[in-house]
């Protein structure tokens, strides 16, 4: 790893973090090691939205919903994808034999996974400050390209639809299968208790999202 750091610009303090943050629960579990990636995941997750939040209201959009669609658009699991790629980090990951016969290492979901887990190893080991730096290096030089659309938030534009039309919105879970570390979830959208669209997803965010996209494209009612 130690060519990532330099990358980065760290000199990390506690490389078992790092270690910790390449590790996929299948590898975890093969192992009989304790920890995997997916707290430190949990905690990158925060971090990565609170240094994107700070920089969007710093460059002064107009309103909460555009720092919201904003933000979303550089926070969603396509975005994680392309910064943990563009970083090499597959080359780190550790997996178990049964899930690198499947490509754990590539999988979209996992990768995205991934770079919020270093970003919480970075925050743990070595502050907010630094982990702040180096997100905003990654980050920064996508959101200054305006030919980068990584993400078109659908539940947003549903839900203003559904707001201008007075109606209620909810989304339910209505099937996951898999094990823990690789599920698979079917979720349903409602508008006014009625059936508007489905979709499926390797988290609850990306299904909500593709039921929302459903729900557009069959409605004319409703609208990008």
């Amino acid at each position: 790893m130690k060519t990532l750091f330099e990358k980065l610009k760290i000199k990390p303090k506690n490389i078992e973090l790092y270690e910790t943050a390449f590790s996929h629960s299948s590898y975890a579990n093969e192992h009989k090691k304790k920890k995997d990636y997916e707290r430190l995941e949990f905690l990158g997750d925060a971090v990565v939205d609170l240094v994107v939040s700070d920089y969007l209201y710093s460059h002064n959009l107009p309103n909460e919903g555009e720092l919201t669609k904003t933000r979303a658009s550089y926070v969603c699991e396509n975005a994680l994808y392309v910064y943990s790629s563009d970083l090499g980090l597959q080359e780190y990951i550790r997996v178990g034999h049964g899930e690198e016969n499947h490509g754990g290492k590539y999988k979209k979901a996992i990768v995205a996974d991934i770079f919020e887990a270093l970003t919480g190893a970075i925050y743990l080991d070595l502050g907010y400050a630094t982990a702040r730096r180096v997100v905003l290096s990654i980050i920064v030089p996508y959101i200054e390209d305006a030919n980068i659309c990584f993400f078109l938030d659908y539940k947003s534009a549903l839900q203003e639809a559904v707001q201008t039309a007075s109606k209620s919105l909810k989304y339910q879970v209505i099937h996951e299968e898999g094990p823990s570390h690789n599920k698979t979830f079917q979720v349903e959208v409602r508008v006014d208790g009625i059936l508007y669209g489905t979709g499926v997803g390797n988290s609850k965010k990306e299904a909500e999202q593709n039921a929302a996209k459903d729900a557009l494209s069959k409605n004319s009612t409703f609208s990008l």
